[in-house]
């Protein structure tokens, strides 16, 4: 199958919408925690999470144009916090869920019988049955305009790993013993199964022949 710009532009909005969304391959999924100032907490599934660096160590989070309500970025922008929380095989269903349209007073949390908790003083909630939970603050946001979407750059405060054996000798997460799910598209939901691991790559280490 080859599609040419003007064969995506003809599709169906659910087909191209699906496929593109697809396109990219798997992408973590993820809880989002913020609070308003009023007090009113807000949870929602973002697929759009982004590794910009690690020292600082800064995650980017792409959100939709704000021309309506977006509760997720409002609470971020009012109150500089949120949280990034793993979603588990176990709470999958209820994690979907949140992407259903809840007026700003009507709680995630509370709506799809998902456990908060917050750590010392940080403002946001975190949710608590994720094994792999990040504080961040809001540092800046950039408009994309391409599209006017949003990449709303936040600053890591804390990590909560729920036990010390998810983290390998390395310093690097090990999935093996994580129950975090990953997400294609939309709705499409995956386990994820480690096939392989090298050390850092290095020039002269390539191989003239390789292995088939």
């Amino acid at each position: 199958m080859i599609l040419s710009r003007n064969d995506i532009n003809n599709l169906d909005k659910i087909s191209r919408l699906n496929l593109i969304n697809s396109i990219t391959g798997y992408k973590p999924a993820n809880l989002i925690g913020t609070k308003s100032l009023s007090g009113d907490t807000n949870l929602a599934i973002f697929s759009s999470l982004v590794h910009l660096g690690s020292k600082p160590p800064l995650l980017g989070l792409v959100t939709r144009p704000d021309s309506v309500p977006r509760h997720t970025y409002l609470n971020i922008i009012e109150s500089k916090y949120y949280t990034i929380n793993h979603i588990n095989s176990n709470m999958v269903h209820r994690a979907h869920m949140t992407s259903a349209k809840f007026d700003a007073s009507e709680s995630e949390f509370d709506k799809c019988d998902i456990k908060s908790e917050y750590n010392s003083n940080f403002y946001a909630p975190f949710v608590k049955e994720s094994e792999v939970k990040i504080g961040m603050k809001f540092i800046e946001e950039l408009k994309i305009n391409s599209n006017n979407t949003i990449l709303i750059v936040g600053e890591i405060i804390n990590i909560i790993i729920d036990k010390d054996n998810n983290v390998s000798d390395d310093g690097s997460l090990n999935f093996g013993k994580i129950k975090t799910v990953c997400i294609s598209g939309l709705d499409s939901y995956y386990d994820t199964k480690k096939i392989a691991k090298y050390p850092y790559a290095k020039r002269d280490e390539i191989p003239e022949r390789w292995e088939k």
